[in-house]
Formats: structure tokens, sequence, C-alpha cells
């Protein structure tokens, strides 16, 4: 289900638009209909394959992952967001997020994450959701505040390092 924002389309990845992000962003943007914008994936495709290999073990990991950010105005990928899987037998799930350099400062990571707050939360089973920042003030530390996440906690990443802990409560 593509979740819509005012400004949005956060269009849920399947194994078919993960392969042509694989590929490339010619491919990419020919599956997708849309422009792509320079940078907007900083993270790189190895979870992409990571993604695809989530949804071989179970149809019930769809919706759970990534999700592509296209702004609709521009009809240009702008971005990437989704969850780390799907909610646990406690009820946590957790978001993230990303948006090219050339679109920040807009409001859209604030506006990804609010659309991946209400997706998740229009599940009954979903009780709380977590965020995982650098253990300083930045921009995504902002972005949380603003959507009524609370600091928790620091947490020891094994790729990270020292990580501050965000948790939103249903």
């Amino acid at each position: 289900m593509i979740i819509i924002t005012k400004n949005l389309e956060l269009v849920p990845c399947n194994t078919e638009i993960l392969t042509d992000a694989i590929a490339g962003n010619e491919k990419l943007a020919l599956k997708l209909g849309v422009s792509i914008v320079e940078n907007w994936n900083e993270f790189g495709s190895a979870i992409f394959q990571y993604t695809i290999d989530k949804l071989a073990e179970s149809e019930d990991e769809m919706g759970w992952w990534i999700y592509f950010v296209i702004h609709k105005r521009d009809e240009r990928l702008i971005g990437g967001g989704g969850y780390k899987g799907r909610p646990t037998a406690e009820g946590n799930v957790e978001i993230g997020y990303e948006i090219a350099p050339a679109y920040r400062n807009g409001g859209f990571a604030t506006e990804v994450a609010k659309g991946l707050i209400e997706h998740a939360f229009s599940y009954s089973n979903v009780k709380c959701i977590l965020a995982h920042t650098m253990a300083y003030e930045n921009p995504s530390t902002k972005v949380l505040t603003k959507c009524g996440f609370v600091k928790t906690g620091e947490v020891q990443d094994p790729e990270d390092g020292l990580v501050w802990r965000w948790e939103l409560i249903k």
C-alpha cells in the first residue's frame, strides 16, 4: 500500500522494484516512472538485496521494509525510508529514513517519518515505534522530536558505535 502524504508518495518496494534498484538508477526510474535526484541513497544497494531475502522468507514481511520516497510535484525519487521488519511480538517496529541533499531542510524527512508512523499505528498490534540516531544532536534528532519521540537511552551499535534510542508509544 502506497503511503500518501501532502507532498510525497512512499512506495513500498517489492522484489521486482528492489531488483531494478540494484540494477541502477536508469532501470529504477523506468520502473517507477519518475526521475531520480542525485545522491538519493547514501546507504548503497546491499540493503536492497537484504530486503529481497527477507521478503523471500515470508509474505508477512511485505510492507515492513523499504519504501521509496517520491516527490509528487517534481515526480522525482528523493529518498527512502521504511521499517526494519514487521512488528515484534511485543508490538515494536523500527523506522528509518533518508532524503537526498538537494531536498533536505524542506520538511520532507519529517513528512516521511509522520507517514510511516501513521501507517504503522494503523495496525492494532503496533504499540511502539523505535528509531536510532547518532549520539549527538543532528537533523534526525530534530525530526524525531517533532514527531513526538522521546530519547530513552543509549545503545552500542555494532556498525555505528554509540547511538541514541528513541521511542514513540501509541
